[in-house]
């Protein structure tokens, strides 16, 4: 159906309205999407790369995404897919292993600036490494050896970042917490790489100790310990040969 105007005409307006409303129906219920999706894994659901164009910037077709990359840091269309894909990747493998279904709450898929980050967070009763230890609790090397073949197959590099919380006052950390969170990275890079990552597509592993947090408001909280794998946001190599 065509509407077209050329004045404003409320009684017009309603009319067709009221077709457009018997032609595809209403929907009377509001749902509001949440942190943590239908399946258990935590997610943060907003838009990514979303700016104001102007009319005359508009075009008929959805893809491609002919927007420079340069303004304001805007990845192509086909970038972003990728990531989807991949999160998308990432959560049906461990959705796949229904005998850690109880680890939904402690794994955190989120696209940020850097790439993909996929943490490992400890929560109040259930963490994933023992307390002082870098060598993760089985569970923990279970979830790794799930995803290892899915990051595989993606042509990213990868980060691991190590993690943890600050101790609270009148309390004192047993050894070094960058010790500690360097030597989680390193054993999360390990269990990777022993299930089939290559050593090349590791660009850095690192341990931030406590001055990340992923709660700034209360640095004291267990989610502020966690070890990130990140798979980077990277322009993709030029060709041998072609001149930048």
């Amino acid at each position: 159906m065509v509407a077209a105007y050329s004045t404003q005409d409320q009684k017009k307006l309603q009319l067709v309205a009221g077709s457009m409303r018997d032609a595809f129906g209403t929907n009377k219920e509001s749902r509001y999407a949440g942190i943590i999706e239908q399946d258990g894994i935590p997610t943060k659901a907003r838009l990514k790369n979303a700016r104001q164009a102007p009319p005359e910037e508009a075009a008929e077709f959805t893809t491609p995404n002919n927007l420079d990359p340069r303004q304001e840091g805007l990845s192509t269309t086909a970038f972003d897919r990728g990531f989807g894909l991949a999160a998308a990747s990432l959560r049906q493998a461990l959705q796949d292993m229904p005998e850690i279904a109880e680890l939904s709450k402690n794994i955190i898929i989120d696209e940020t600036k850097e790439g993909l980050n996929v943490s490992l967070v400890d929560q109040d009763g259930r963490s994933m490494f023992p307390d002082g230890s870098v060598q993760p609790y089985y569970r923990t090397r279970r979830v790794l050896a799930a995803l290892a073949p899915v990051m595989r197959r993606l042509p990213n590099r990868l980060s691991v970042t190590g993690h943890t919380a600050a101790a609270r006052p009148g309390t004192r950390p047993t050894g070094s917490v960058w010790d500690l969170s360097a030597g989680r990275a390193i054993s999360v890079r390990e269990i990777l790489a022993g299930n089939g990552l290559p050593d090349d597509r590791f660009a850095a592993v690192t341990g931030k100790a406590d001055v990340e947090p992923m709660f700034p408001d209360n640095p004291y909280l267990a989610a502020n310990r966690r070890v990130t794998v990140t798979l980077l946001k990277e322009a993709p190599p030029i060709p041998f040969g072609t001149k930048p």
